[in-house]
């Protein structure tokens, strides 16, 4: 593409590699990230890894240390469940919202999504899948048509998406999904409510099993 369209800013770039790395399992919890070792490994200079470290601290994925490194967030039992209740809070008003104002053109990017996400569940895919199921999330909220709310959800983004993919079970989180997709097409508020609470449970459910066997290893 010519001209500065598109152009991503170097220090926007290894963040979101750094966010995805952190997010789709690639560095786990406890995992050091050191700005020289970084640097040397992303092809860059240590100026927009430091930049991406204060990032991903703020977005509270990342825990700084003294001096030139810092670890991967360890959530702990509290910090899930403050970030589930906040999500519950969050998820049920966007889903109302989404089924009381969705538009056709925002139906269609929701099942585009959807469809996504069934395909890689199906294929075994488990970061295409969950990456697909926080788009379905983040499509839902643009369906709500409320900028206070999106402006929330776009700050607590990355640990919501954090919780989003504790789950194993790809094609069961894809089902939930469709529910809501379904229940969002027929704009039916008390069945997206009744669905959100559901989906909410097993996304708790899951959570607990992955720190109960973080536990144990």
């Amino acid at each position: 593409m010519a001209g500065s369209e598109g152009f991503e800013p170097e220090s926007d770039r290894v963040t979101r590699q750094l966010r995805d790395d952190i997010l789709d399992g690639v560095r786990p919890p406890g995992s050091k990230l050191v700005e020289r070792e970084l640097a040397a490994e992303l092809g860059v200079s240590r100026l927009p890894i430091r930049d991406a470290l204060k990032a991903l601290v703020n977005e509270g994925l990342v825990t700084p240390r003294p001096r030139t490194w810092a670890v991967v967030r360890e959530f702990t039992p509290t910090d899930i469940a403050d970030i589930d209740e906040v999500r519950s809070a969050l998820d049920t008003l966007t889903f109302r919202l989404a089924a009381q104002r969705r538009t056709r053109e925002g139906l269609a990017k929701l099942r585009a999504d959807l469809d996504a996400e069934f395909e890689a569940a199906r294929r075994g895919d488990a970061v295409t899948a969950r990456r697909a199921a926080a788009d379905f999330h983040q499509t839902a909220t643009s369906l709500a048509a409320n900028d206070l709310l999106s402006e929330l959800e776009a700050t607590l983004r990355s640990r919501l998406r954090w919780l989003q993919v504790r789950h194993d079970d790809l094609l069961d989180v894809a089902r939930e999904h469709e529910g809501l997709y379904d229940a969002i097409a027929a704009r039916d508020v008390p069945r997206v409510e009744e669905l959100v609470a559901k989906h909410l449970e097993s996304g708790r459910n899951s959570a607990a099993a992955h720190l109960s066997g973080a536990k144990e290893e």
